[in-house]
């Protein structure tokens, strides 16, 4: 019996080790009486011209794919190119000319402030709408230390009487007044239906009389040629830069394109106060000599080398 339980283990065990694959990563023993013969030369060079006959073959089946997926990345790095080169520099500090705005009336802020904002702005701009909440954030935040230059950018025609109307208000004293009201009764409504009577003479004479100007003297302004000179001098000096989108904000000279959020607006101002402070340059006189003195004149791209 007990030759017979061991005869039965003994078969079992040598069932099981017959059925248990190797260890991972293990060679088998060969054979008694035959020895290990590694892959010839020759078998792993068959082998390797096999797989580049294979990889020969994928590559022209997908000739055409390749080929159009070439075409569109060289197309789009060729656009890519050609807008960089029609951005202005990051890099640059660029001597935007604000004197006639300020004289106009076009800014909030005080005089001295060491960091000023330049915005280029249209009054039929969502995106120039949108920044308006930052802009007033900013000037809560940052009291007494950033003023904001608004200077006109009619990139819409219908916006054309706005400009022309707040301009007008900026003679009577009213010009950040009228540019409040202008955006809440006057823009928003005009965004909500694209009804293009929301931006016309009467609405807007409507919207003045609502803070307090003299309409009269308002249509008379707003015809005269002073105002239309007011806005093609904003415009002409914006050109020296190729602004021809809004908003377009240049912050102590620096080129900020579009309505970026407060977050990265706080981050600029920062390091500009920090540049003034460093610089040794009273607040009050950073822009005219430094801004002014110093900047760049005129446009020089994303693709062009910083000037020495």
């Amino acid at each position: 019996m007990k030759l017979m339980i061991c005869s039965v283990l003994a078969a079992a065990l040598f069932a099981l080790a017959a059925c248990a694959p190797p260890p991972p990563h293990a060679e088998t023993l060969p054979r008694s009486g035959q020895l290990a013969t590694p892959a010839s030369a020759g078998d792993r060079i068959s082998a390797l011209e096999a797989r580049v006959a294979q990889l020969e073959a994928d590559r022209a089946q997908n000739a055409e794919a390749l080929e159009f997926l070439r075409k569109v990345y060289d197309q789009q790095k060729a656009q890519q190119q050609e807008q960089e080169r029609d951005e202005l520099a990051d890099d640059g500090m660029f001597a935007v000319d604000i004197a006639e705005s300020v004289k106009a009336g076009q800014v909030e802020g005080p005089a001295n402030a060491p960091v000023t904002i330049v915005k280029a702005f249209d009054f039929a701009c969502p995106f120039c709408y949108r920044s308006v909440a930052t802009e007033d954030a900013l000037l809560k935040d940052y009291r007494g230390k950033i003023r904001v230059v608004y200077m006109n950018l009619v990139v819409h025609p219908p916006a054309r009487t706005a400009h022309l109307a707040s301009c007008a208000a900026a003679r009577q004293g009213k010009y950040n007044e009228f540019a409040r009201a202008f955006w809440d009764k006057g823009f928003a409504p005009y965004a909500d239906s694209h009804d293009p009577a929301k931006l016309d003479e009467e609405h807007v004479l409507a919207i003045a009389k609502g803070v307090g100007l003299d309409t009269t003297k308002l249509k008379a302004d707003m015809d005269s040629p002073a105002c239309a000179a007011r806005i093609e001098a904003d415009t002409t000096e914006l050109s020296k830069f190729r602004v021809h989108a809004t908003p377009t904000f240049f912050i102590n000279g620096k080129p900020v394109a579009g309505a970026i959020p407060k977050e990265a607006f706080a981050q600029i101002i920062d390091e500009q106060l920090k540049a003034v402070a460093a610089s040794g340059v009273p607040g009050s006189a950073y822009y005219q000599k430094v801004v002014l003195g110093k900047g760049e004149k005129q446009f020089r791209s994303k693709l062009d080398p910083k000037p020495h």
